[in-house]
């Protein structure tokens, strides 16, 4: 892979030069090091600001709910955090857009986005202070591995090289997963009791499909609804399901969340 130079040079609004730290300097830190039990490597803080937006985020999906599940690997931000939240939660925006489509999604203004695109999550991804963003795949073939998503508070497209260096870092994110060996088997099984951000949502996703007697697909649609009804994520959602705190019963009504439940 040919990678650019260190240093990122281009002419700013009103002439100005503007330098940057180039994509070749945090390309070569992607791969975890030796025993580190994450996916990806190196600093997503510092890769954002190289790319020059607020926040990214990778997700992957995985089969064992279907395809619209992803797991959060690797993200700077709060916000960046929130948002792959909010799209899992609602199952819409740009992160399930592009893993369904393989394709890029780019909306550098998202007050100008067709309000019943993403009906749910415009005005809560507004709320956070998300003025733009964009959704890159990662392509294996024709099939979608998982996304990468940019934030930005301010509205407007991505300056200077940061169009094909994000493709660049897609690429290089798609070769780094792919060779992620036993953490990646992990990833890929859903194992219980693994690291992996949203463990939880599929211990608990198999315990709805038994208390509510339905499919692990369908067990996650009723995850997603109770959360996005009680304004929580799924993940916490999920937690409170693991714990016996919330249990579903398999009659169609509101989960019981006033005592542990029995399985």
């Amino acid at each position: 892979m040919t990678v650019g130079p260190r240093v990122s040079t281009w002419t700013g609004t009103g002439g100005t030069v503007v330098e940057r730290e180039g994509i070749a300097a945090v390309l070569g830190d992607l791969r975890p090091r030796f025993g580190d039990t994450a996916l990806i490597g190196g600093d997503p803080a510092r890769c954002a600001r190289v790319l020059g937006v607020d926040g990214i985020a990778v997700s992957l999906t995985t089969n064992p709910v279907g395809p619209g599940l992803g797991e959060l690997i690797w993200y700077a931000s709060d916000t960046s955090a929130r948002l792959e939240d909010l799209q899992y939660t609602q199952g819409q925006g740009p992160g399930p857009e592009t893993a369904a489509t393989c394709t890029a999604v780019m909306e550098p203004d998202l007050s100008r986005v067709a309000p019943d695109r993403w009906p749910m999550l415009l005005p809560d991804a507004l709320d956070l202070g998300v003025r733009a963003v964009f959704a890159f795949p990662l392509r294996v073939g024709g099939a979608c591995l998982g996304t990468l998503t940019l934030q930005r508070g301010a509205r407007g497209g991505l300056e200077g090289s940061a169009g094909s260096d994000v493709r660049m870092l897609a690429r290089a994110l798609t070769a780094v997963v792919l060779n992620g060996g036993t953490v990646t088997d992990a990833f890929a099984t859903a194992e219980r009791g693994s690291e992996f951000y949203r463990a939880v949502v599929h211990q608990a996703t198999g315990m709805v499909s038994a208390q509510a007697e339905v499919s692990l697909a369908q067990a996650l649609l009723l995850l997603r609804a109770h959360a996005y009804r009680h304004g929580r994520t799924v993940v916490d959602v999920s937690e409170d399901v693991v714990a016996r705190r919330v249990r579903f019963a398999n009659d169609g009504t509101e989960p019981d969340a006033s005592g542990p439940g029995r399985e």
